[in-house]
């Protein structure tokens, strides 16, 4: 009895597990300028809120999308555009770039759920490269080019962001809600919903649930965190190039998932970390980071498919202690 009385103590509810996660992802975030360069450890919190984003959609609603450069980059470019040309706070940039993605979402989701499979998968790819090739030929784009050397400006005009620790708290702060509003709709009945669909959609339907309006809903809301995190970057690195919007884009936050853990809270995030400190420590090697990069994407389809987090959460449940009953 008194065993069984311990056991149920221990057991956290949904909201204590994401408040945890929180607790534990700003401590890692407040020491981790001790000991790594701030600069990248924003980029890692940019792709990691982009990565999350995503994997609500694929790992939550079985929903393989290629086309989320496009929301990712079009915040970019907007929030770069906001910034230099018009002049405009950082927070009025990041917010138009965010609005500018779940504008593009809602179009896009729109005509891109009514397929399944395969071809929702080639919808949302033909038109990420719709908006790929606009970029491309709009002049306010700067073509190839891109827009660089936008100013970090002052936040609300009082903070400097051109000092980088202010602007390291400020991505934080940002990661952080993105991150938390991901993880609420997940443990919500919305994200049970989701769960639903992805496992049994003619079964969600025979319940009374409007599948197609959840997957709108779900596509919506990773469109327009991913547009935060797009838009969040191009102020942190001030400039927003092609690279941001082309469909490569689309695969690497992808692999970001495989590589974490599809359907897992902290899988992207692992995933984005690992992809961004092997594209950084090996830019020199050049074309081979391709090669690298595919043959992870291999190893983890066919050995690995859940994932770092997926492989450890299942160890621990295979070797954790066993209470007596």
């Amino acid at each position: 009895m008194l065993d069984r009385a311990h056991t149920a103590s221990k057991r956290w509810t949904p909201r204590q597990r994401e408040a945890f996660t929180l607790i534990g992802l700003l401590i890692v975030g407040l020491i981790a300028p001790l000991f790594v360069y701030p600069t990248f450890v924003m980029k890692i919190f940019c792709f990691a809120l982009f990565a999350a984003a995503y994997n609500l959609l694929f790992g939550y609603t079985g929903l393989l999308a290629f086309g989320h450069a496009a929301f990712f980059g079009s915040a970019a470019y907007i929030a770069a555009y906001a910034a230099k040309v018009q002049g405009l706070t950082p927070e009025i940039a990041i917010l138009l770039g965010t609005l500018a993605a779940a504008a593009l979402g809602l179009v896009i989701g729109w005509l891109a759920i009514k397929r399944q499979g395969l071809y929702f998968a080639m919808i949302t790819l033909a038109l990420a490269q719709i908006v790929y090739f606009y970029a491309v030929q709009a002049p306010w784009t700067m073509g190839e080019d891109g827009i660089q050397t936008g100013p970090r400006g002052k936040l609300f005009g009082v903070i400097n962001l051109a000092d980088n620790m202010n602007m390291y708290w400020v991505t934080l702060v940002i990661f952080l809600a993105g991150f938390a509003i991901l993880n609420r709709a997940v443990n919500s009945p919305f994200g049970q919903v989701l769960t639903a669909i992805r496992d049994n959609e003619p079964r969600a339907i025979s319940l009374g649930y409007d599948a197609m309006r959840f997957k709108l809903q779900a596509f919506l809301l990773s469109a327009t965190i991913s547009g935060l995190a797009g838009a969040t970057k191009a102020i942190v690195f001030q400039l927003a190039t092609l690279g941001d919007i082309y469909f490569s884009t689309s695969g690497e936050v992808l692999l970001m998932v495989l590589i974490g853990g599809i359907g897992t809270v902290l899988g992207p995030v692992v995933g984005a970390a690992v992809l961004v400190t092997m594209f950084n420590y090996l830019a020199a090697a050049g074309a081979w980071v391709e090669v690298i990069e595919g043959t992870l994407f291999v190893a983890f389809v066919l050995f690995m498919r859940r994932g770092i987090v997926g492989m450890l959460s299942g160890l621990y449940a295979r070797f954790r202690p066993r209470t007596a009953h």
